[in-house]
C-alpha cells in the first residue's frame, strides 16, 4: 500500500527528457520494460516511415512515442480523477479509503503498461512494412501465428486464430515476451490484465483486476453502483473498455501524442491542439441501462475536442496525404518487394517474423542496408530511388474515387499526356472519421440540466453540428514512373 501512495503522489525512479511532453517519469519495473531488446528495437524504426524526406525534421523514433503514450495515457486517467475528486469535494464527500487508493493505482499502471506496449510489434518503416505485397504474402503465410507463439498459449490473450495478422497482434507477442522477462510480480501487477486493454486481445483478467475493478466502479458510480443492470460480474469488463478507450479510441493517448509529437518534429502547427484544456474537460461516463462505460467530455469541454479532430482532418490531408509523400511510400513499398527478391533475405525476414528470438532484428537499418545494395548494383531500381531520393512525378490529385474511377483516370491522363497506361501509378490515403458520427466510438457529453443541475449522457452529434461534417475520405495521388525505373527490368516493375 505505501508503494501505491508514493506512486500517486508523483514518486518515481527515473526521468526521461521529452522534446513534447518535457520530463517522463519512470517506475522500477517501466525501467525493465523499457531496457528490455524487445522494446529497445524502436529506437530504430521511425515513427512516420520515410517523411523525413520530405519533411526532414520527421525522423523521431517509435520508442520515444510509445513512451509519450504512455505519459498521455497516465494524465488523461488522472485527469478524469482528479475532476472527479474536486466535484465530490463540492458534494462535502472527499473521504478516500485505501482500498480506493490502491484500485486507481493498479488501473493507472495497467494503463501505462499498455500504452507503452501498444506500438511495440511495428515491424520496419511502421505501417508501410505490411503495404507491400511481399510482405503481405509472408504475413499470410499458413502457420505463421502459430510459429510465432511456439511453446505458449495464445489463447490466453486471442480465443482463436486470427485469419490475417497484423502489427496489432506482433504487440500482443511482444508484450507477453516482455512482460514475462520483468518483474512485474513485484510492482503487483498481471500480464492478463495490460495485455487485455491491447488491441486484438480477449482476456480473462486477474482476481486483483476484478476486486480493484469493482472498488473503482463502487467509487466512481456511487448510488448507481447498485442500479440499473449491471452486475457484478459486468464490472470487470467495462472498466477494461475504459481503459481500452484511452490506451485505442478516438480520443486515446496514441493520437493525442502522435498528433503533437508528428507536428513538433515536422515544423507544421496544423498538428496543434490543447491537451491541457482537453484533459481538464474529460470525465468518467456511465449508463446503468445500456449497461455502457466510457469517456465524457464537458460540454465546456467541445471547443478543445473540435480543436483536436480538426487537427488530426488537417494532419492526414496536409502531412501524412502530402503528394511527395505518398509518392515516396509507394517506391518504399516496391523497394522491400525488391529487396526481398533475394532469397537470403527472405529466409531472414521470415524468420524474424515467426521468431521472437529474432524479432528485435527486424529495424529500418536491415532495409536501408539492402536498399543501398541493390541500388550499388542495379542504378536502375526502386532502391536506387529510395536511396538516392528520386521522386515520382506528380500528375494529378482526387479525392474519394472509387477503383473503376482510379483506373479509368488513369488511362485517360495517359492519353492526354502521351504516355503508356503502366506507366501512370497511384497511391492512395484513406482517413477514417466515420466513427466521429457514430456516436465517436463510446464518447459522450456530459450535458447539465439548468434547471435541476442534474447531469447526463448525451450523444455527441445531437450536442454540436461540428463534428458532423467529418466522413470517410480517400485523397489518391496519380505520379509518372521516375526515369530510372522506366527500363528497369522485368522483374524490378509492379
Amino acid at each position: 500500500m505505501r508503494r501505491a501512495v508514493n506512486d500517486l503522489l508523483g514518486a518515481y525512479d527515473k526521468l526521461i527528457m521529452d522534446p513534447v511532453h518535457g520530463g517522463i517519469p519512470l517506475y522500477r519495473h517501466e525501467i525493465q520494460v523499457i531496457d528490455h531488446p524487445l522494446f529497445q528495437r524502436l529506437r530504430n524504426i521511425c515513427q512516420n516511415d520515410i517523411l523525413s524526406l520530405v519533411f526532414p525534421g520527421a525522423t523521431h523514433s517509435r520508442f520515444l512515442h510509445s513512451i509519450g503514450v504512455m505519459h498521455v495515457g497516465t494524465r488523461m486517467f488522472r485527469s478524469m480523477i482528479d475532476a472527479y475528486l474536486r466535484e465530490r469535494q463540492l458534494s462535502e464527500r472527499t473521504d478516500l479509503s485505501l482500498s480506493q487508493l490502491d484500485a486507481i493505482d493498479y488501473l493507472a499502471k495497467v494503463i501505462r503498461l499498455g500504452c507503452l506496449l501498444h506500438d511495440s510489434g511495428h515491424s520496419s518503416f511502421s505501417h508501410q512494412f505490411t503495404q507491400a505485397r511481399r510482405i503481405r504474402d509472408l504475413m499470410s503465410r499458413p502457420q505463421r501465428f502459430l510459429d510465432l507463439w511456439q511453446g505458449v498459449d495464445y489463447t490466453l490473450y486471442h480465443p482463436e486464430e486470427p485469419e490475417e495478422l497484423e502489427h496489432e497482434h506482433y504487440s500482443v507477442r511482444v508484450a507477453h515476451e516482455v512482460l514475462s522477462a520483468v518483474d512485474l510480480g513485484g510492482a503487483g501487477l498481471n500480464a492478463e490484465d495490460v495485455i487485455g486493454i491491447m488491441e486484438t486481445t480477449q482476456v480473462t483478467p486477474s482476481d486483483t483486476f476484478r476486486r480493484h475493478a469493482q472498488t473503482f466502479w463502487n467509487f466512481i458510480a456511487g448510488d448507481d453502483a447498485v442500479a440499473g443492470s449491471i452486475t457484478k460480474q459486468d464490472v470487470p469488463s467495462l472498466v477494461m473498455g475504459l481503459l481500452s478507450s484511452i490506451v485505442s479510441g478516438e480520443i486515446d493517448a496514441d493520437r493525442a501524442d502522435y498528433m503533437l509529437r508528428d507536428g513538433f518534429h515536422s515544423s507544421v502547427t496544423i498538428g496543434g491542439f490543447n491537451l491541457d484544456h482537453l484533459l481538464s474537460n474529460l470525465r468518467f461516463g456511465w449508463d446503468v441501462s445500456e449497461p455502457w462505460m466510457g469517456l465524457a467530455i464537458t460540454q465546456k469541454g467541445l471547443g478543445a475536442l473540435e480543436d483536436f479532430v480538426y487537427s488530426r482532418y488537417q494532419m492526414y490531408r496536409k502531412v501524412y496525404a502530402h503528394k511527395t509523400a505518398l509518392g515516396f511510400d509507394w517506391l518504399l513499398r516496391e523497394a522491400i518487394n525488391e529487396v526481398l527478391e533475394d532469397a537470403e533475405n527472405f529466409e531472414w525476414i521470415d524468420t524474424c517474423l515467426s521468431d521472437m528470438n529474432f524479432f528485435a532484428e527486424l529495424t529500418d537499418n536491415f532495409f536501408w542496408e539492402a536498399f543501398r545494395k541493390v541500388a550499388r548494383k542495379q542504378p536502375r531500381s526502386y532502391s536506387f530511388c529510395i536511396v538516392n531520393r528520386v521522386k515520382l512525378k506528380h500528375l494529378d490529385t482526387r479525392e474519394n474515387m472509387s477503383k473503376a474511377e482510379i483506373h479509368t483516370h488513369c488511362h485517360w491522363l495517359a492519353g492526354e499526356l502521351g504516355l503508356n497506361a503502366n506507366d501512370v501509378v497511384t497511391c492512395s490515403m484513406r482517413a477514417r472519421f466515420s466513427n466521429i458520427q457514430d456516436n465517436f466510438n463510446g464518447i459522450k457529453v456530459l450535458v447539465k440540466n439548468p434547471i435541476t443541475r442534474e447531469r447526463s449522457l448525451r450523444k455527441i452529434t445531437d450536442v454540436s453540428a461540428f463534428f458532423s461534417k467529418f466522413e470517410d475520405g480517400t485523397i489518391t495521388h496519380f505520379y509518372s514512373r521516375p526515369e530510372v525505373a522506366v527500363s528497369a527490368a522485368p522483374d524490378l516493375t509492379e
